[in-house]
């Protein structure tokens, strides 16, 4: 098994992937550096691919006016970009390195093709991809509880009793 193979394999959204799909997918893609300053995406930009960090740091920014916001560091082994590829949309956030970064790019070409090779792997692909896509929102989703300001809310004696009033049947 190759290095970038073991990469691969190591990375949640190709978990479970067969091996010959993995080596499928690194004949298809491409390895590319970044230096420290360069941007690999835009908020914005049109989807295309998405990379999975071999080597080095890169800051996942958001903006806000004239402003960027420090989102995320990723390093080694994360993925970037493959949430566009999985909701279709543009680029939801910016990507600058912060050093020399080494990176596997896997566009949407390469993922459709799988999808006319083997339909049971893409659609494993896909289910990881919205995996990691929820693991992150839920992150976030705690980030944001954490920092504002929510009123405490008062269920009643039981929780787990239904309101006064309220059915138990679904739909009720």
């Amino acid at each position: 098994m190759t290095e970038h193979a073991q990469l691969l394999r190591e990375v949640p959204i190709f978990g479970a992937i067969r091996e010959d799909i993995i080596d499928f997918l690194l004949s298809k893609g491409r390895t590319m550096t970044l230096r420290a300053g360069d941007w690999l995406m835009h908020e914005g930009d049109p989807i295309g691919s998405m990379y999975v960090i071999e080597r080095g740091e890169i800051a996942v920014l958001k903006a806000h006016g004239d402003r960027q916001y420090l989102i995320n560091t990723l390093r080694e082994g994360d993925c970037i970009g493959e949430m566009a590829l999985f909701d279709l949309m543009p680029r939801s956030a910016s990507a600058l390195a912060l050093s020399h970064v080494s990176l596997i790019e896997i566009d949407s070409a390469s993922l459709h093709e799988l999808y006319q090779r083997d339909l049971e792997q893409f659609a494993l692909i896909q289910m990881n991809m919205g995996r990691e896509v929820t693991r992150r929102l839920r992150e976030c989703e705690e980030h944001i509880f954490r920092q504002l300001d929510y009123p405490e809310f008062d269920p009643g004696p039981d929780p787990g009793q239904p309101w006064p009033g309220r059915s138990t049947r679904a739909g009720g």
